[in-house]
C-alpha cells in the first residue's frame, strides 16, 4: 500500500489524510474485464500524456507539488497490470469534514485523463463510499478517479455544493502531478442530485478549463421542475424531491426573496457557448423524468453545445439505472470519445 509518505512536497502532507479504507491493494480484488474494457484500458494507457506535455491548469495560491520519483508505467494491454499499482488516498480539499475525496491514481509519470464522480442522495444524504465500485471500474480502465464528498443541504444551503465540487476539481488540477493526472483532460459524472452538481459545474460561467464532458445519470437538472412535479402527486419520491429542493434552497420556496437562489440552482439558465458537452441518461418512468435533461439540451443546442439524452425502459433511478445491461458501457464509450 502506498501512502502520503510518497509525497515529497511537505506543503501537501496535510492534504492527503490517509489511505482510503476501500482497499489494501486494488489488484487483490478480482475482476473479469470484457474485451471492450481491456481495449479501453489499453487506450487510456497508450494515450496518457507524458508528464512533460501536461500544463498546470488553474493558477494556485500554493506552490506546485514535487512528486516523488517513480518508475514510469508501461502502456500494457493487460488491464490487470494497470490495476496492479493503483493507490487510493483520501484527500481534504477544504476544512469541513465533508470536503473530502478519494483519489484513485497511479504512481507513474504519465498524465492520465480524469473522471470526477459525484454521489446522489437528495442533496441531503449519501456518501462517496457508495461510489467505490464505480470508482474501481474507471481506475481499472486506466483513468485517475476523484470520488467526491460535498457539504449536504443540512450543512450549508446552495451554492455550497457547487462550490465544493469546483474546489475539488481545482485542487485536483493544482496538484495534478501528484496523481498522474492530466489537468486539461477530464470529465465529471454525477448521479441524481450529484447529476445536478455535475451539470451545474458543466455550465458554470463559460466553461471550466480542461473539462471535456459531463455525464448525468438521472440528473436533477431542474430543481424548479422537481418542485412543480412534486406539488400535487401521489408519487412519494417526487414529493420527497420537492422537499429536498426546498431544503437545498435554504428552506424557502421559489418566490419573492428566494427567486434568485432558485434561478441559480436552475442549470439550463446558465447555458453558454463554452460549456462542456453532456450525456444524460434517464429511465422512461422514473421520478426524475427526461424532461429535466430535455430543457438543458434545448438551451445548450441554442449555443452550439452537443447534448445527448438517452432513455432506458423502466423505473430504475441513479446507480440501479447505471447498472442496467449496456448503460455503463455506453457511458464509458462516450467518455472515451471526449478525452481522446
Amino acid at each position: 500500500m502506498r501512502t502520503a509518505a510518497t509525497v515529497s512536497a511537505l506543503a501537501l502532507a496535510a492534504l492527503v489524510l490517509a489511505p482510503s479504507g476501500v482497499h489494501a491493494d486494488v489488484a487483490a480484488v478480482p475482476t473479469a474485464p470484457s474485451a471492450g474494457t481491456a481495449a479501453t484500458a489499453a487506450t487510456v494507457a497508450a494515450n496518457a500524456a507524458p508528464a512533460s506535455t501536461a500544463t498546470g491548469g488553474t493558477p494556485s495560491r500554493k506552490a506546485e507539488p514535487t512528486p516523488s520519483a517513480s518508475t514510469p508505467a508501461s502502456a500494457s494491454t493487460d488491464p490487470d497490470a494497470l490495476v496492479q499499482g493503483t493507490i487510493v488516498d483520501t484527500v481534504a480539499y477544504g476544512r469541513h469534514a465533508r470536503q473530502r475525496m478519494d483519489v484513485w491514481h497511479q504512481a507513474d509519470e504519465l498524465r492520465r485523463p480524469g473522471v470526477f464522480l459525484i454521489h446522489g442522495g437528495w442533496w441531503s444524504s449519501g456518501d462517496k463510499k457508495y461510489m467505490t465500485e464505480i470508482s474501481r471500474s474507471y481506475a481499472e480502465l486506466g483513468y485517475t478517479v476523484f470520488n467526491i464528498n460535498y457539504r449536504l443541504s443540512a450543512d450549508a444551503a446552495w451554492p455550497a455544493q457547487r462550490v465544493d465540487t469546483l474546489d475539488a476539481i481545482a485542487t485536483a488540477r493544482r496538484h495534478a502531478a501528484l496523481w498522474s493526472f492530466d489537468p486539461n483532460n477530464y470529465v465529471v459524472v454525477g448521479f441524481s442530485a450529484g447529476g445536478h452538481l455535475a451539470t451545474a459545474v458543466g455550465t458554470y460561467k463559460n466553461g471550466l478549463p480542461g473539462l471535456k464532458g459531463v455525464v448525468g445519470i438521472s440528473p436533477v437538472v431542474s430543481p424548479l421542475t422537481a418542485y412543480l412535479d412534486g406539488a400535487e402527486t401521489l408519487d412519494l419520491n417526487k414529493r420527497k424531491l420537492r422537499e429536498s429542493a426546498i431544503r437545498l434552497a435554504g428552506g424557502c420556496e421559489p418566490s419573492g426573496r428566494c427567486a434568485r437562489i432558485w434561478q441559480s440552482m436552475e442549470v439550463p439558465e446558465h447555458a453558454s457557448r463554452g460549456d462542456a458537452p453532456v450525456l444524460s441518461v434517464h429511465s422512461a418512468d422514473e421520478f426524475v423524468p427526461s424532461s429535466h435533461s430535455d430543457q438543458l439540451r434545448d438551451r445548450l443546442r441554442q449555443v452550439g453545445v452537443e447534448v445527448t439524452v438517452l432513455t432506458e425502459a423502466g423505473i430504475n433511478h441513479s446507480a440501479p439505472l447505471y447498472r442496467l445491461p449496456g448503460v455503463a458501457e455506453r457511458v464509458q464509450e462516450w467518455i472515451a470519445g471526449k478525452v481522446f
